[in-house]
């Protein structure tokens, strides 16, 4: 592809950046129909985040991707918000049209694609244990109650973000949300009451690959265990769970289906998905 002044440029803000897989998988889907687009990694510090928004409404973009740990943050800088999004409260997505920045969530979407495709089953119906509060579990939260989840635990190490999340989920949806404190027995009470755990902190992401986000002897062999960290593809909470016997979800799906609605937002084209994947699991291999 040649770069010119007519080439679009799609961005991923966060901060760090060095485990992002997303530019290898948007330019490859990109590539695919001949898009004169180019997706790029723009790792911002805290205090510079809304500059850098205010410079990217004024620039060749079409839009980007927000990653940790600005889902949230990034609401207050844009000019709309989809409803789902407003409803979840953060923002993975930003379209840009005629100057005018608006948010979307596609990790809620990209997570339940995730889990019906792995699993062959509903989320309809199942008590779920979320392990985190960010904009990552208030999108797969909000999304498991909509999608008529019987019970959500949300559990976070300051028990005061999981109790916010909880009752907004409350308020929102419907009376399904618990919040649970971070202290082994009140974990274990809970997660013995789930069918479903699920880790959207980024514990146990490259390059620390070697820790967990909770005791080993908190899993049992009934739960379907999930991650949305996807580097490395089996981390050691997955590796750990499937030792007792649990089934397994790897983030890696998440990040393909998600990335997947986000394409379909920016170029209103259908995602080549089994060529995002393919690109995905090949990054894997060489990192």
């Amino acid at each position: 592809m040649k770069i010119n002044t007519e080439t679009k440029l799609i961005g991923l803000i966060g901060y760090p950046l060095g485990h992002s897989f997303s530019p290898l998988m948007q330019n490859a889907a990109f590539e695919r129909y001949l898009l004169n687009k180019i997706y790029i990694p723009i790792e911002v510090s805290p205090e510079n985040l809304e500059t850098v928004v205010k410079g990217i409404s004024k620039m060749n973009f079409d839009g980007f991707n927000v990653t940790i740990p600005y889902k949230i943050d990034i609401i207050k800088y844009l000019d709309e918000i989809d409803e789902y999004a407003k409803c979840i409260g953060a923002v993975n997505t930003v379209s840009i049209k005629n100057g005018v920045l608006k948010g979307y969530n596609t990790d809620g979407i990209g997570f339940l694609k995730s889990y019906k495709q792995n699993t062959g089953t509903k989320i309809e119906g199942k008590k779920v244990f979320v392990l985190g509060s960010g904009g990552a579990s208030r999108a797969v939260s909000m999304t498991l109650a909509l999608d008529k989840a019987d019970k959500i635990y949300i559990c976070n190490r300051t028990y005061e973000k999981a109790l916010a999340l909880s009752n907004d989920i409350n308020e929102k949806v419907g009376e399904c949300s618990v919040a649970v404190p971070f202290f082994h027995e009140d974990m274990k009470t809970a997660i013995d009451d789930s069918d479903i755990l699920i880790n959207t902190t980024n514990v146990g992401m490259f390059p620390n690959i070697d820790f967990s986000p909770i005791d080993k002897d908190l899993l049992n062999e009934k739960l379907t265990v999930c991650d949305v960290v996807y580097n490395p593809k089996k981390t050691k909470l997955l590796q750990e769970a499937e030792e007792i016997g649990c089934e397994t979800v790897f983030g890696l799906s998440m990040l393909l289906y998600q990335g997947a609605e986000a394409f379909e937002i920016w170029t209103e084209k259908k995602a080549p998905v089994d060529l995002m994947l393919k690109i995905l699991e090949d990054g894997l291999k060489e990192n």
